[in-house]
């Protein structure tokens, strides 16, 4: 049965006010669906009474970047110029070297000022390039990094209409364990958890690792054309040797690990080398459908997906065609809130975990 079937059957009508607007207040006041043989509804901050007390959490410590800018052209001698380009940032290709979107596009040597003029303190950047996806390379003189708090917007979703301050979703749409800055888009499903219901899972032994996959602009792209066709962006990851080493000392005592997320699955079966997780960095373009084993983790847990997105087959990847279809016709019956800010689903892995028994 190819990818395409499945993405056919599980295409669903999601009215537009399904996507949800805003997080839950408090965070883990949000909805979440538990998927197994059996669909059942809760809270999020059920989840400790959901998970054994020697389950192992792994997260992806991402941090969103402001890396929504607005530069201007130069003014020539002439006076001519001066006018407005919205730069999204993608990611440091290498020292003070990015790829971005422009808007309108620019082409090579052509040159931008992000955040002010020359004479107000501005920020230089000429296009160097263009990549096939027709992201610009934009040349830095200096390490931009240091300057987008100041100059720079979080990105957000194009789906969510932006309304409150520039200051309310840089701690809206973080989590509360981010760390390292390189996202683009916030790994959605750690939105779920406050620093209450991290303590409480810590008091009932839990244990939790992180994982670190920059989330980017192309993770909103949707499916046109064949699934065969569709070609997956590339994401910067980071397994550290004391992650690698807690997720394979859980499996080896036949402890279940928990995905938060789909960066974390996508980080952890990238990392995976066909008998244990091992530690590095590099760059995923990982794409996972039906049919494709999924190693690491047990369980899920992560948001609930738009029709025709990758990330719709990667649920039913690891959770089953025909249990992703009950869950979702439950979501849409029962009034849950869809996508990045939306409610959760926790998952079960349905494949054959290698080496585990099971």
């Amino acid at each position: 049965m190819s990818a395409d079937e499945v993405l056919s059957r599980l295409h669903f009508e999601l009215p537009e006010d399904r996507i949800a607007q805003t997080g839950a207040q408090p965070r883990d006041a949000s909805r979440l669906m538990v998927v197994r043989d059996a669909v059942t509804h809760h809270v999020f901050r059920d989840l400790p009474s959901l998970l054994r007390p020697d389950d192992l959490l792994v997260f992806n410590e991402s941090r969103v970047i402001p890396a929504r800018v607005m530069a201007r052209k130069p003014v020539d001698a002439a006076g001519f110029g001066g006018g407005q380009v919205e730069v999204l940032l993608l990611r440091e290709e290498e020292a003070n070297l990015w790829s971005a979107y422009l808007k309108p596009a620019r082409r090579a040597g052509h040159e931008l000022w992000l955040g002010g003029s020359a004479a107000e303190g501005g920020h230089r950047a000429e296009v160097v390039g263009t990549l096939e996806d027709g992201a610009r390379l934009l040349r830095f003189d200096h390490d931009i990094k240091l300057h987008l708090d100041e100059i720079g917007r979080l990105p957000l979703p194009p789906y969510i209409a932006a309304g409150d301050s520039d200051d309310t979703w840089r701690e809206r749409y973080q989590t509360v364990y981010a760390r390292t800055p390189g996202s683009v888009a916030a790994p959605t499903a750690g939105l779920h958890f406050t620093p209450e219901l991290l303590a409480r899972l810590d008091e009932m032994g839990v244990e939790r690792t992180f994982v670190t996959l920059h989330v980017g602009a192309g993770t909103f792209k949707p499916i046109s054309g064949s699934v065969a066709d569709h070609v997956m962006h590339a994401e910067r990851y980071s397994v550290s040797p004391e992650a690698a080493q807690a997720i394979n000392a859980a499996r080896a005592q036949g402890r279940r690990v928990v995905a938060v997320g789909t960066t974390t699955v996508r980080t952890l079966e990238s990392a995976w080398n066909g008998q244990e997780m091992a530690a590095g960095e590099g760059d995923t373009r990982i794409f996972i459908t039906p049919g494709t084993p999924v190693y690491v983790p047990d369980l899920l847990l992560t948001n609930l997906h738009l029709p025709g997105s990758t990330l719709l087959l990667l649920v039913a990847a690891f959770a089953g065609e025909d249990r992703i279809r009950a869950a979702y016709g439950a979501a849409l019956e029962q009034g849950y809130r869809f996508y990045s800010l939306g409610d959760a689903m926790l998952l079960e892995n349905r494949q054959w975990r290698v080496g585990s028994g099971q």
